[in-house]
C-alpha cells in the first residue's frame, strides 16, 4: 500500500462559523482570519494504492458552479485535483473506487463534472462509495444543511449507475487495509476511514477534526448539526489516537497534513505535526 496527499487547493469560510461559540480572540492564535473575518482552509484529499486498486477519498470543492457561488468561498492557490494526481504519474481515468467521507460541497463538489449542459461523473471509470443513511439524509436535507447538500453535487452519482453503499457498521472493512468508522454529530453518518499503514494507524480526520486548532473538545463548528454528539465522539477518538498513537490526517487545516495528539495538563493537545510523506 502507498499513501499520497492529494491537494486540491484552498477556500475560505467565516472563522466564527469554524469556531463556533469559541470567542474569535481565542481562535485566532491559530486560526487567523482576514479583513472579513474569513480564514483559510484546505480541500486535502487522500489518495490510496492497494491491491490494484486505486482509492480517491473525497473530491474538493470542484470547478462546476457558478462564479457567484464560488465568490462567497475565495477560492486560491494553484493545486487542483488534476494536477496533483498528474504530479503522480496518474489520471482521473485511473481512479477506481471514490469514497465519499459525506456529501458537503466541500467534499463531493469535484465528484461530478460539467460538459456543457451535463453533469456527469468526473472518474467515470470508478466506484463511488457513499453509505445508504447518509444519502437520505443528503437527497432530503434539512433546513440548516440544504445549503451544503447541492443535488448537482450528489444526483449524477446516482444516475450514472456508479454508485454503491457501504454497510453502517462501525468498523466496517472496505480493503484488508482499510476499515470504516461512522460518526453524526457533523451530519449524519459521516466516514471517517482508518488505515493500516507502514506499521502506523492512519485516521482520516473530515470534519470531526478540522485542523489542529480544533482540537480542544469544546472547540466544535457552528455546522455541527448535533455538537454534543461531536464532542462525545470527539472525546471517544481522541481517546483512542492516544492509546494508539494514530496519525490524523487532517483534511482542512491550511498547514499541517498530519498530526499525533498527546495528553496533557490541558487536555489533548499535538504531540507533532507533519507530512504524510514523512512517515
Amino acid at each position: 500500500m502507498t499513501l499520497h496527499t492529494i491537494d486540491t487547493g484552498f477556500f475560505k469560510l467565516d472563522g466564527g462559523a469554524m469556531f463556533g461559540v469559541v470567542p474569535k480572540s481565542i481562535w485566532q492564535k491559530t486560526n487567523p482570519a482576514d479583513d472579513n473575518n474569513m480564514c483559510t482552509w484546505a480541500m486535502r484529499c487522500l489518495l490510496v494504492e492497494d491491491a490494484g486498486r486505486l482509492i480517491l477519498i473525497d473530491t474538493g470543492i470542484g470547478n462546476k458552479q457558478s462564479e457567484k457561488f464560488f465568490s462567497h468561498y475565495y477560492l486560491h492557490g494553484d493545486a487542483t485535483m488534476d494536477s496533483s494526481l498528474k504530479k503522480l504519474g496518474f489520471h482521473r481515468d485511473d481512479i477506481t473506487d471514490v469514497f465519499l467521507t459525506h456529501l458537503h460541497f466541500d467534499h463531493v463538489g469535484g465528484a461530478v463534472e460539467r460538459n456543457g449542459e451535463t453533469l456527469a461523473p468526473a472518474f467515470k471509470n470508478a466506484t463511488y462509495w457513499s453509505n445508504e443513511k447518509h444519502w437520505e439524509w443528503a437527497i432530503n436535507p434539512n433546513e440548516r444543511e440544504k445549503a451544503s447538500f447541492l443535488k448537482e453535487n450528489i444526483m449524477p452519482i446516482q444516475e450514472s449507475g456508479q454508485l454503491k453503499f457501504i454497510d453502517v457498521r462501525d468498523g466496517v472493512q472496505f480493503t484488508d487495509n482499510f476499515n470504516v468508522h461512522f460518526v453524526s454529530g457533523h451530519t449524519d453518518s459521516m466516514m471517517l476511514p482508518l488505515i493500516g499503514y507502514k506499521g502506523r494507524k492512519i485516521l482520516y480526520m473530515a470534519d470531526l477534526l478540522p485542523s489542529v486548532g480544533h482540537l480542544p473538545v469544546p472547540y466544535v463548528m457552528a455546522y455541527d448539526m448535533f455538537p454534543l454528539t461531536t464532542i462525545s465522539e470527539r472525546k471517544k477518538y481522541w481517546a483512542e489516537a492516544v492509546a494508539n498513537d494514530y496519525v490524523l490526517y487532517l483534511e482542512h487545516d491550511p498547514i499541517n497534513e498530519c498530526c499525533t495528539v498527546q495528553e496533557t495538563d490541558k487536555g489533548i493537545r499535538v504531540k507533532e505535526a507533519f507530512k504524510l510523506n514523512e512517515l
